[in-house]
């Protein structure tokens, strides 16, 4: 045992002083440093734009990394969202979604919290979409008072999906079985053992539509969409930005620019509108773009299994997510 601590001892600091691992000793510490107001864009008027990027797959579970805690977007969110509540000088928050979305529970947290934020400040909403603003990550733009999507975001996909993962195909095969002893007979629905009863995909069914009309009926209540595009967008399929504006999913095409000056008007801060964020570090060169709360230097993951990690790391549940841009992180 000795031995073996010693060898990982070995290998870690190994990687920490070789040049194959850009880690400092930031890396060694929990993610507890507290967030800060930073400028990223100096203005003439009074009163503040709060840009927020919301990036990735939306969850309440934080991610444990490799040498350091990460808070869950939910956290990150909320966090921002409390620390917002309290300046009066911010005028307008500009949210940047980039996410496929995540789980169902997430999502309406979000949706809610925004939703809550907005009226207990009583300020405007804008949401620039970026590559990807898809089922939760639509969900959470709902309640802006302006969309813009860039002229190549994929947007849409308005709906629900459940994963269930199936291995009694392969267990019979390998003469491996599972005895489960149980109170009711549906105690165990949806077990990964054995193969679904009808009933039992009648109930899941029952389940998605619920938690799908919960998602129509945030469109409905923040949207103005006519039944028959409604109809249409239900489908769960997912539009580029000319199409997404013709179904009255968004509002505006344009880029970062726009989405502020729409920030700027709505709140009535004229052409030179003050940007601020909260961040843990201070950036170099700092921009709009910058989507990182902190200088990590390699302190994530050590390998990116992109889509196929991300859908590996999905348990069994219920997901506002288009599946395909489940990597984007």
């Amino acid at each position: 045992m000795k031995s073996m601590f010693l060898l990982v001892s070995a290998a870690i600091l190994l990687l920490l002083s070789s040049g194959c691992a850009n880690f400092n000793i930031h890396a060694l510490k929990d993610d507890t440093s507290p967030l800060k107001e930073f400028t990223v864009r100096k203005g003439s008027s009074d009163g503040k734009i709060l840009l927020m990027p919301v990036r990735g797959i939306i969850s309440d579970i934080s991610d444990p990394g490799i040498l350091k805690s990460n808070p869950s977007m939910v956290q990150e969110v909320v966090s921002q969202l409390k620390l917002a509540e309290n300046d009066p000088e911010i005028k307008c928050l500009l949210l940047t979604v980039n996410s496929p979305g995540g789980t169902v529970t997430g999502s309406d947290m979000l949706f809610n919290e925004l939703m809550n934020f907005k009226k207990k400040k009583n300020i405007k909403i804008v949401v620039c979409m970026m590559d990807v603003a898809a089922s939760g990550g639509y969900m959470i733009s709902l309640p802006a008072d302006c969309i813009y999507a860039h002229p190549t975001t994929i947007t849409g996909s308005v709906g629900v999906i459940f994963y269930q993962l199936k291995i009694h195909g392969l267990l019979d095969k390998i003469g491996v079985g599972m005895d489960v002893t149980k109170s009711g007979d549906l105690k165990d629905m949806g077990s990964p053992f054995r193969k679904s009863t009808d009933e039992e995909v009648k109930m899941f069914q029952k389940l998605i539509d619920q938690l799908d009309s919960r998602f129509l009926d945030a469109v409905k209540s923040t949207r103005k969409i006519d039944e028959g595009k409604l109809k249409e967008v239900s489908s769960g399929r997912v539009y580029l930005a000319e199409d997404a504006l013709k179904m009255g999913l968004i509002d505006k095409i344009g880029y970062m620019d726009d989405a502020v000056q729409t920030a700027a008007d709505l709140s009535g801060l004229g052409k030179d509108p003050e940007i601020i964020v909260y961040r843990r570090t201070r950036f170099p060169n700092d921009n709009l773009y910058n989507t990182a709360m902190e200088q990590q230097d390699g302190t994530g993951k050590i390998l990116n299994l992109g889509v196929v990690g991300s859908l590996a790391e999905m348990q069994t549940g219920f997901y506002y997510i288009w599946a395909p841009a489940a990597g984007n992180e």
